[in-house]
């Protein structure tokens, strides 16, 4: 049994990695990690546990022989809970997910967990491991000081940078969608006062030729290449942009490999960048991003490919 941890709204991507698992006659396992709440009934002991979905799917831990990680979501409050209650009933239950989790810590995880939440949550760290292999990185400062921020404006980005929002998107306090990437030119730089309440990453702007987004399985590349040479970030354009099959330079998947090896990860989607200089810039690596356009748009077999891997792993653990 495949236990595929995910999120109520999740499909495609997932749909075709059931659909292969099916084929192959192995068992799965869906939970949806935003209902990890009341709508399930859930007891864990020091060595297992058992679950009954929102649907009526009982699994216990003993017949679960490798988990995907595949996107976790916030857990899902029940709108009659008053509000007082909220932050106990979200502490509880993410206590119980964590819980959950470390039951299941020595079979095989794509990616294994801890791995995955150290990477996904430290994009410094991610720059410091991918120069360490021997990838090019754009110079890169994350602060809330005015004053150092100008400096490194000044000293590095040439008359133009980017500043970026830790995580990729981000709401504002009303909800709506708030744009994570910013051009800023010497003109912007009077607007920064109030950073000290937003910190942000800073690099040089990169005169590109195109983007990158590279799905990489344990070794495996699945490339897609996007004619953005003029925007900041393909996702934030109006424009229609469409991915092309790509096959990068052997001496960057080398370093790739090293980099994902030394980070524990088995799969991720990487974002780089070519430069008009000819370099290529590693920008980061989501261990739960998205590859669903390359596996419609290009016919790359990723969701076969992560299920063989993990199918691998399984068999050589038993």
């Amino acid at each position: 049994m495949i236990l595929c941890i995910t999120h109520s709204q999740d499909f495609y991507n997932i749909d075709i990695f059931f659909e292969y698992l099916t084929s192959q006659n192995i068992p799965y396992f869906r939970l949806n990690s935003d209902r990890l709440n009341h709508l399930q009934k859930i007891s864990v002991d020091e060595n297992s546990f058992e679950l009954t979905d929102e649907c009526g799917n009982t699994i216990h831990s003993d017949t679960i022989k490798g988990v995907w990680h595949r996107k976790a979501w916030k857990i899902s409050i029940p709108e009659e809970l008053d509000q007082e209650y909220e932050k106990i009933f979200l502490n509880e239950y993410g206590s119980l997910r964590s819980n959950l989790i470390t039951v299941l810590e020595d079979i095989p995880w794509i990616n294994p967990y801890e791995n995955e939440k150290k990477v996904d949550g430290n994009k410094l760290f991610q720059l410091k491991i991918a120069h360490k292999n021997n990838l090019t990185v754009p110079q890169t400062i994350f602060s809330n000081d005015e004053e150092k921020i100008n400096a490194f404006f000044y000293q590095y980005c040439k008359g133009k940078a980017i500043a970026k929002l830790h995580g990729v998107t981000a709401k504002t306090m009303s909800g709506e969608n708030m744009i994570s990437t910013t051009v800023i030119e010497e003109e912007s730089l009077e607007h920064l006062s109030d950073i000290a309440y937003c910190p942000m990453i800073f690099q040089p702007y990169i005169e590109k030729e195109y983007e990158l987004r590279i799905v990489y399985v344990d070794g495996d590349f699945f490339t897609g290449k996007i004619n953005n040479s003029e925007n900041a970030d393909w996702r934030l354009s109006r424009e229609g942009y469409f991915w092309s099959a790509y096959e990068l330079p052997e001496d960057i998947k080398i370093n790739l490999t090293s980099m994902m090896k030394e980070m524990g990860l088995y799969i991720g989607a990487i974002d780089m960048i070519k430069g008009r200089d000819g370099k290529y810039y590693f920008l980061e690596v989501n261990p739960q991003g998205e590859w669903g356009m390359l596996q419609k748009e290009l016919n790359f077999p990723i969701a076969e490919r992560i299920a063989d891997n993990l199918i691998k792993r399984i068999n050589f653990h038993e």
